[in-house]
């Protein structure tokens, strides 16, 4: 009930307590209709302030100058009922209705000239600097683009007052100014501080990471800005009174290559399209949106269905209308009202960008929207290299492709693909008016040669199933040809295309096999048909003894061959020991035999191509053996003959199986460097099939082994990028790179970052069963990164979600324990008590089944800290009784739990006990605690030196400062930095001699 005036004040306070939105809005609302029943200045007066900052925060700026306006009658009626902080907003909140006025195209001009004046007048009469005044003239010359920088000079050269913007905002004003000037380098350099995080506010550095997001694009500060879209957007998602910020990073999306992601995002933000009380922001989101949408409408998705104003289904094509026909609409209202087109041309600036990069930029997230814009990016890559022409006449086109087939050409893709458009839209005639159409062949054999490269486009994307009944379709064709050594090699390829992509590479005979597959690690193993595989031997060596000629070519015939032995080296690494152990030795023979076979065949008919093939399947055996030198050796001859033959498309698989032996092999340095030559020939040679993501993957773990953390976290993200793009197959792979991403980052200090990126990784959660360790462990790591963030509440809410997942585990059943007693702690640290003590009360029980006494023990300790931190003296009695729990917790466990450290568990308690003694003043007490914690700690060797420091630095406080013993306390402390020096602890020892200078004095 708000019957009385307390209960309206305690009521506030609960409402400035919730997170901004709607809910906080409304009450708000009513809690003004609630002061407005007492004849009390004061408490009306901190009504309408608390519900002019939920318009502020909600997207409803354009309510704030009428609710001001109460609140300014109440003032020049009564201002001695103003405290000091309702009088410090009075003046504050001039700003605010200045920019509501501003980003209002329906308030005239000079109404909001008028108010500057207002603002200006009261601010002299009540003793303030002019500065937030000449802030708010050059917010005005920025806007409507008039005499900008004799405004802005103005502004800042004054200096700043206690009523001036925050020193991030005054940043993020400044920066943006020059971002309009031209000067992307000065504005990054000027942004640092914010940037960095060195000045922050209430939306800061967050705002500042939307604005910056195009000038470090534009500077190719890519890092900086995947950094800036995974902390910045977190902290917009949703929020209505950051509908600009969300456009900001729908149009950076649209400009890095990562449309998809800019759709999911506009989708999560549905709702900011009802969000109407701030014009100016909404026009900021609007265009946002719509660089995107015209940029799919550009790249021919016009029907694609994409997330717009709720009520109704969206394409491309109606939400552009939609979009520009409001935006356009907005934006000349602005102009209109300010007689200038300032508005009007900063929206055609920004709706005439175009992507800044060749590729997209890899966001190390997920983006589950538009999965066939994810498989093929809108950004196309740039060329490296002149591509093979296509010829015009049919027949010079096909026996081009022909050739290039032949040679293993990665062009030869782009040739079969035009073919078959021109033998779709002419039909048959396409060959028979050919001239030379009896060089070409039937039209049957045609369509053969069109299946089988169907065929192959299918085992690229890993469609195992499709591939193979593609290939097994192009034999039936070629036979029906009467080209039975075309036959023999397309159902030959299928019998070894169902064993692609179990672990042993991603080759189906044609040549491209590394070893090193990218689908996903799951997939059931086949075991090898070798009846078939010896019967199309025979029938190969039939074919090669035909009279009158052989009726098998001699590239068909090695295909037969390389079929074989990719079959022995997939059943082969399948059964490898660990080394140093012997393979066994009915695999082993089996292999050399058929790669020595395919090799001697290769050799003998001078194919450069297939020789190397036959080389990279022996490198790989023996680097998996351990074999390194060996292994390494064979593959620099690989490239060198490659080269030599003038085949260097073939190099970049070679590359990949060398870095990859490199790294084995721990040679880091030298593996980055190889992989990266790998992925750079794949590149320029467009090759479709190379297993990228594996290579970048390889290529992180190598950079982070090295140290390099930034090449690290670059190649992993674009390892989880391009794993997303080769579709549900590999998402486990991708799934388990962003992990790794995750960890690399929380390790690099990025918590922010590794959140964002475990937010897209358990977007998929909803399908994971409840045996899936992939997403607890994701579940886990976000939990504490949250934690990390003090976002108690959602991290609280992730232990939860665990907890009930551990639930269906029948293993590993000691994390119950664990992830109570975290979500304890962040329950408590939430200010959710009730909840917190039910956990704590589940942690125990647990304790006593699957023992966690690390956990456990700190989760005890944490509450008793903040129990003292929230009651003071009153919360002693109950701070004891938890650290009374933790002793007791570690008495129990230390028979059956030998390794723990006991002794840390020990004085760490006694550390808390002292604390607590010292908030309820009781020192005698606190001093024995700690003077305890520091001997317990002697027993953890050099190890417990940081701790026991810390414990040395408490026991002089309360010694020197609290019972007034400096001498003893200076004492202590000296003894205490000789022995931090002893061990190298410089920073503890600085802080320590530190103190003994201030108990000096």
């Amino acid at each position: 009930m708000l019957d009385t005036i307390d209960a309206v004040m305690a009521a506030l306070r609960d409402n400035d307590a919730r997170p901004y939105g709607r809910q906080r809005t409304v009450t708000a609302e009513e809690l003004v209709d609630a002061a407005d029943q007492f004849d009390d200045t004061g408490l009306r007066a901190m009504a309408l302030l608390e519900l002019m900052e939920a318009y502020e925060y909600d997207g409803e700026r354009s309510k704030a100058p009428v609710v001001f306006a109460r609140v300014l009658r109440l003032w020049d009626t009564d201002p001695g009922s103003f405290g000091e902080w309702a009088t410090q907003q009075v003046f504050w909140r001039f700003k605010w209705v200045a920019t509501s006025l501003l980003g209002t195209p329906d308030v005239p001009l000079a109404s909001v000239r008028r108010w500057h004046g207002e603002m200006r007048d009261r601010y002299r009469a009540a003793g303030h600097g002019l500065q937030p005044y000449y802030a708010q003239r050059f917010h005005l010359a920025a806007h409507i683009g008039e005499d900008v920088q004799d405004a802005y000079e103005l502004w800042a050269a004054r200096p700043r007052t206690e009523l001036s913007d925050c020193h991030a905002c005054e940043v993020r004003a400044a920066a943006s100014h020059l971002v309009r000037q031209g000067d992307d380098a000065a504005a990054l350099e000027a942004w640092r501080p914010v940037l960095s995080g060195e000045s922050t506010c209430a939306e800061e550095p967050y705002v500042s990471h939307a604005q910056a997001l195009l000038p470090l694009l534009r500077q190719g500060r890519l890092d900086e800005a995947r950094s800036s879209h995974l902390v910045g957007y977190r902290f917009a998602r949703g929020k209505s009174g950051l509908a600009r910020s969300v456009g900001q990073h729908i149009e950076f999306c649209a400009l890095s290559g990562n449309e998809p992601r800019g759709l999911e995002i506009l989708a999560e933000n549905r709702d900011l399209f009802g969000v109407t009380g701030d014009p100016s922001g909404r026009l900021d989101f609007l265009t946002g949106v719509e660089v995107l949408i015209a940029g799919l409408e550009r790249a021919g998705h016009g029907a694609l269905t994409v997330g717009g104003p709720p009520g109704r289904s969206w394409t491309v094509d109606t939400l552009l209308a939609h979009l520009r026909t409001e935006a356009d609409a907005l934006a000349a209202r602005f102009d209109a009202r300010n007689g200038t087109a300032a508005v009007g041309s900063r929206r055609r600036d920004r709706l005439a960008r175009r992507p800044l990069l060749a590729e997209p930029l890899a966001l190390g997230v997920r983006a589950a929207a538009a999965p066939e814009l994810a498989a093929v990016p809108v950004v196309p890559a740039v060329p490296v290299r002149e591509a093979e022409p296509e010829p015009e006449e049919f027949a010079a086109l096909v026996l081009r492709a022909r050739e290039l087939q032949l040679l293993g050409h990665p062009d030869a893709d782009r040739l079969w693909r035009r073919i078959g458009e021109r033998l779709t839209a002419e039909g048959g005639a396409a060959v028979t008016d050919a001239a030379d159409a009896d060089r070409l062949g039937t039209v049957g054999q045609l369509r053969a040669e069109l299946a089988e490269r169907r065929a192959h486009a299918a085992l690229d994307r890993e469609d195992w199933e499709e591939g193979t009944a593609e290939l097994r379709g192009a034999g039936d064709l070629f036979e029906r040809e009467g080209l039975a050594g075309r036959a023999l090699a397309a159902r030959t390829r299928a019998l070894v295309a169902v064993l692609v992509g179990n672990g042993s590479g991603n080759d189906s005979g044609d040549g491209s096999g590394n070893g090193s597959g990218d689908g996903d690690a799951a997939v059931t193993a086949r075991a090898v048909d070798w009846a078939a595989l010896d019967a199309a031997l025979a029938r190969a060596e039939e074919l090669a003894a035909a009279p009158g000629g052989p009726a098998l070519a001699d590239d068909d015939y090695l295909v037969v061959l390389q079929c074989r032995a990719y079959a022995a080296h997939h059943e082969l690494v399948l059964a490898l020991p660990e080394p140093p152990e012997e393979p066994p030795a009915e695999q082993a023979g089996r292999f050399a035999l058929a790669v020595a076979a395919y090799r001697e065949a290769a050799a003998a008919r001078g194919s450069v191509r297939r020789l190397t093939v036959a080389r990279q399947y022996a490198a790989d055996v023996a680097a998996r053996q351990g074999r390194i030198a060996e292994a390494a050796e064979e593959l620099r001859t690989v490239i060198a003959e490659l080269e030599e033959a003038g085949q260097p498309w073939h190099t970049p698989r070679a590359y990949g199986l060398l870095g990859q032996a490199l790294l084995q092999n721990g040679e880091q340095a030298e593996a980055v460097e190889v992989l990266h030559r790998a992925l750079a020939a794949a590149a320029r040679w467009a090759d479709e099939s190379y297993p990228f993501a594996a290579t970048y993957l390889m290529a992180g773990h190598a950079s982070a082994h090295l140290g390099d953390t930034g090449a690290a976290i670059r190649a992993l993200s674009e390892a989880a990028g391009r794993f997303d793009r080769k579709g549900p197959a590999a998402a486990g792979d991708a799934a388990r790179t962003r992990l790794q991403l995750a960890d690399l980052l929380s390790s690099a200090d990025r918590t922010a970052d590794a959140v964002a990126v475990l937010e897209s990784v358990l977007a998929d959660a909803a399908a994971a069963g409840p045996e899936d360790r992939l997403f607890a462990q994701a579940r886990l790591d976000l939990a504490r990164g949250l934690y990390t963030l003090d976002e108690y509440r959602d991290a609280a809410e992730e232990y939860l979600r665990l907890a009930t997942l551990l639930e269906g585990w029948t293993e590993d059943l000691h994390l119950r324990t664990m992830v109570a007693a975290e979500a304890a702690v962040a329950l408590a640290l939430a200010d959710r008590w009730e909840a917190a003590h039910a956990a704590r009360s589940r942690a125990l029980a647990a304790q006593e089944q699957w023992p966690q006494t690390g956990p456990v023990s700190a989760m005890l300790r944490q509450f008793a800290r903040l129990v003292v931190q929230r009651e003071g003296a009153d919360g002693l009695e109950q701070a004891l009784a938890r650290l009374a729990e933790a002793d007791a917790v570690r008495e129990r466990a230390e028979p059956a739990e030998p390794e723990a450290d006991a002794w840390y568990l020990r004085a760490s308690v006694h550390y808390e006990r002292a604390r607590a003694y010292a908030v309820a003043d009781r020192y005698e007490e606190a001093l024995t605690e700690a003077d305890l914690a520091i001997t317990a700690y002697e027993a953890g060797g050099e190890r417990a030196e940081t701790p026991r420091a810390e414990a040395v630095r408490l026991a002089a406080l309360i010694e020197g400062t609290d019972l007034g013993r400096t001498s003893a306390a200076r004492a202590r402390l000296a003894a205490a930095v000789e022995r931090c020096r002893k061990y190298g602890l410089e920073e503890a020892a600085e802080i320590l001699a530190d103190l003994r200078e201030r108990l000096a004095d």
